[in-house]
């Protein structure tokens, strides 16, 4: 088969997708790599509809390839995964509202178009989590702790575009990261960009039936084949606090040929989605955890 992997600069020398790269060209495929962040791009003759099997996207939230896949997918090209489903996850304010709608469990999100709107948020819902709609990579997340603290931090978020906040759910301070390729669902734990801590490691976790009913259901609302959940375990149960397409798959056993076969398959079927199940054999995570206090340090502004 013949591939183009869109590969933004921030990516360059990533090992995803650069391993899968590799190894679907170990198998005796062809894989062209453009990359839209640092090449003039003739959009006119970008696009050849017959050239390439499927389009495989690994791009930062903002970045020119978004672009490039969708005008790919206008020509009625096999993209991975569908772009009209990464736009709907990149923005994470549309996110939230489809998520919300679709009975995902995400917390109430608040969007404003200029930092100082924020003031508008009812201090009963503080302390927030206050991010860029269109952030990725744990880029200017910020624990905002009062409406005081807002007003010392609305010139450092002047610039970021449209920002969504969130009243921030109660948790150990760990995240649940759920992976979903080939229609299998991965589990690890990893510290919080809220609650920086350079002892925990990120590592595999055993994964509940309700994580894994919950990733499963992400894939399914969002209609994505390849992607990413962050899960925190709040005192009422699991919460959906980010989705990414395309992800890391960081401790996914076989990560690259895992991903390389599900490209594969998605080009082959014309990008069917690959449905994530839960596994067979689930494991209990415990769903109540301690609560950090709910009252956060006046100081406690925490970016990553």
């Amino acid at each position: 088969m013949r591939l183009c992997f869109l590969v933004e600069e921030h990516y360059r020398h990533d090992g995803m997708p650069n391993e899968v790269i590799r190894q679907l060209t170990a198998w005796g495929h062809r894989v062209d790599v453009v990359r839209p962040g640092g090449s003039l791009l003739r959009m006119t003759e970008a696009v050849d509809a017959g050239s390439h099997d499927a389009w495989v996207l690994k791009t930062v939230s903002g970045g020119p390839g978004l672009t490039l896949l969708e005008a790919a997918a206008s020509a009625g090209l096999t993209t991975v995964n569908d772009a009209r489903s990464i736009r709907g996850v990149r923005d994470k304010a549309l996110a939230a509202a489809i998520g919300r709608a679709r009975g995902l469990p995400l917390p109430p999100t608040y969007a404003a178009a200029r930092p100082e709107l924020l003031r508008e948020i009812p201090a009963a819902e503080y302390p927030l989590v206050v991010k860029p709609a269109d952030g990725s990579s744990g880029r200017a997340v910020h624990l905002v702790s009062s409406p005081e603290r807002l007003e010392a931090m609305l010139p450092a978020l002047a610039g970021e575009g449209l920002l969504i906040a969130q009243p921030y759910v109660p948790n150990s301070g760990t995240d649940v990261k759920v992976y979903a390729v080939g229609g299998e669902l991965f589990a690890t734990e990893r510290c919080s960009p809220l609650h920086p801590d350079p002892a925990v490691r990120e590592r595999r976790v055993p994964l509940s039936a309700e994580v894994a009913a919950i990733a499963a259901q992400v894939g399914a609302v969002y209609g994505l084949d390849l992607y990413g959940v962050d899960v925190v375990l709040g005192p009422e149960g699991p919460v959906v606090v980010d989705v990414n397409d395309f992800p890391s798959f960081r401790q996914v056993p076989d990560a690259a040929a895992r991903v390389a076969r599900a490209v594969l398959d998605l080009a082959r079927t014309g990008g069917s989605p690959l449905t994530a199940t839960p596994p067979a054999r689930s494991y209990a995570l415990p769903l109540s955890v301690p609560a950090l206090p709910a009252q956060v340090p006046a100081g406690a502004v925490d970016g990553a």
